[in-house]
């Protein structure tokens, strides 16, 4: 998270999910290589895509990416992963959310909602 907001802090809203999947993909590629795979815009059998997949080591981890645009719309995608969750009978999600306000607090926090536990990194 440091190394993200030192390299990308200063850049503005006009980021998207999509530049910030890349990044996070070029740092989770050596990880996975020859142990998992990764599925980005995966489909569920009821249409719903999801940002990303990874199967690693006999897991499986759901990742929401999203880029900071209120509590509202943070709150939406924290649903959004719990439905995620729901679909794969899973306990436990991950949601990376690119946050350009200058007084953000980067860093990492559990989030339980329901029966699930949502771990979200700001950065």
């Amino acid at each position: 998270m440091e190394s993200f907001d030192e390299l990308y802090g200063d850049k503005n809203e006009t980021f998207l999910e999509d530049v910030g999947r890349r990044y996070f993909m070029l740092f989770l590629k050596p990880i996975i290589n020859g142990a998992g795979n990764s599925y980005v815009e995966a489909e569920t059998r009821n249409r719903e895509r999801m940002d990303l997949v990874i199967d690693y080591l006999g897991e499986q981890f759901v990742i929401e990416l999203k880029v900071w645009r209120g509590d509202a719309y943070n709150l939406r995608g924290e649903k959004q992963l719990c439905n995620y969750l729901e679909y794969f009978h899973l306990k436990k999600g991950y949601m990376l959310s690119f946050n350009f306000n200058k007084k953000k607090e980067i860093g990492v926090k559990e989030i339980v909602l329901g029966d699930k536990l949502l771990v979200e990194a700001v950065v």
